[in-house]
């Protein structure tokens, strides 16, 4: 079948706004997974506003031409990969925004990377909580995209616990806007959570409406290094047993060394695993707080305690944690997984990885949001190694079983985009799989949306 006739599109858009260089496309294939399968777009469209993407969408469903909505590119389950003759639509150069400091409220246009949100807030005295580790260079279209998630949200939540409203553009080219600015609507379906992690499947998000908080008070940073990555996990379920801290992060050794390879901060070489909890609690609750976490740490074993209320100090240790996966990438290519379990059977989730990496044969680093129980293997291989090769992909399919063998998830954050949909049904089950295809071809009949997502 030849391919559709681009002129009418181009025609449409102002000029230079849609592109069909294949070296320009060819930059457009991957995302942050490399997924290997990745296709060669038919064009590429970088619209700036909502009326552009409509008439991208539009041309796309009269032609039947599927669309691949893409935002940074920083999609660790292959969410934007690319498809063969699929008109590939970036969201990066729509980047209009407002604060809004009487609603305590930013609107923003989805090619806006999350820093520069934390930033606009900041400086009208507001703070954006969501901090995924890639904040300085993802969108906040694919943090609604995948609901992401970061270092904080163990006390504040996830990107969808901030999405107040949306403006999203359907699959036949119709724009609607759910939910607004107020802060408690009842009225109709809750649409807005539907769409927050859908992963591009049920339309494209041209704008968001995302609450702000107070800014954060003062932290006091707590860092203890243990001897095992499971007397590790068992000081996190102890901790938050009784407290919620403002963070609680885990980096093994292979990390720890990784990071200090990189950074030459001084971290202990000699550790099993690191924590690095916060707690921002005001006056005596915060102090209490953090006396609990010291105990709790020393009492599961670690050899060393560390407490600071620092602000540089913090974020050194904090920048250590975020650092952690371009760190450990330097060792080889990565399998980046985020599976999440219940917190008691996080230390069975840590110890079974090791399992794991010993049976394949492959290093298996791991990181942790561990204070909600999501985790980060990072399986380290080398791509011209077939053999290799296949042991890490062996391990990553055993590490998504092992979490739902424990009653977890397949995906905690990064959503379940290309590379992890073979698992969704063992996950869910049938009826859930079947419910979730029902709402997606209600929405996109034609499956024009990000095929090969999720199912």
């Amino acid at each position: 079948m030849s391919a559709p006739d681009l002129i009418h599109l181009i025609e449409s858009l102002p000029a230079g706004m849609v592109i069909t260089d294949r070296d320009i496309l060819g930059a457009y294939r991957f995302d942050r997974a490399n997924d290997p399968s990745a296709g060669m777009p038919l064009a590429l469209v970088r619209p700036m506003t909502t009326e552009h993407v409509q008439t991208a969408v539009k041309w796309c469903a009269a032609q039947g031409v599927p669309i691949i909505t893409r935002g940074a590119g920083t999609s660790l389950s292959g969410g934007s990969t690319a498809v063969d003759g699929a008109v590939m639509i970036s969201t990066e150069k729509m980047r209009q925004m407002t604060v809004d400091t009487a609603t305590r409220t930013v609107v923003t246009q989805p090619g806006m990377l999350n820093a520069e949100v934390k930033e606009a807030a900041a400086d009208h005295g507001l703070w954006y909580p969501p901090d995924p580790s890639s904040f300085e260079i993802c969108s906040i279209g694919g943090n609604v995209a995948t609901n992401a998630g970061g270092l904080c949200c163990v006390k504040y939540g996830v990107t969808v616990d901030y999405v107040l409203g949306l403006q999203v553009v359907l699959a036949d080219g119709r724009a609607v806007r759910i939910g607004g600015k107020q802060l408690k609507d009842s009225a109709g379906l809750p649409l807005t959570k539907l769409f927050v992690g859908s992963e591009g499947l049920l339309g494209i998000v041209t704008e968001a409406t995302l609450r702000l908080l107070p800014p954060q008070p003062p932290a006091c940073t707590v860092v203890g290094s243990f001897p095992s990555v499971r007397a590790a996990s068992e000081a996190v379920v102890a901790v938050t047993a009784k407290i919620r801290p403002a963070m609680l992060e885990f980096m093994d050794s292979i990390s720890i060394n990784a990071v200090e390879d990189m950074l030459k901060m001084g971290l202990d070489r000699t550790a099993g695993a690191l924590l690095v909890a916060q707690s921002d609690a005001p006056g005596p609750a915060g102090e209490a707080e953090v006396a609990f976490i010291e105990k709790a740490f020393t009492e599961c074993g670690a050899g060393e305690v560390f407490s600071t209320s620092d602000a540089v100090e913090s974020e050194a240790f904090t920048a250590a944690r975020r650092a952690a996966i371009p760190a450990v990438e330097k060792l080889g290519a990565l399998l980046l997984e985020d599976v999440g379990v219940p917190l008691p059977a996080l230390p069975d989730l840590i110890d079974g990885v090791e399992a794991i990496a010993a049976k394949n044969r492959v290093v298996i680093s791991v990181i942790a949001h561990a204070g909600d129980g999501n985790t980060h293997p990072l399986i380290v291989h080398d791509p011209s190694d077939a053999d290799e090769t296949a042991r890490a992909n062996q391990a990553f399919g055993q590490i998504m079983e092992l979490a739902i063998s424990l009653g977890g998830t397949i995906t905690g954050e990064h959503g379940v985009g290309r590379l992890k949909k073979g698992w969704l049904r063992d996950q869910v089950g049938d009826d859930v799989m079947d419910l979730m295809g029902l709402i997606k071809k209600a929405v996109d009949p034609d499956g024009l949306l990000n095929p090969g997502v999720m199912f």
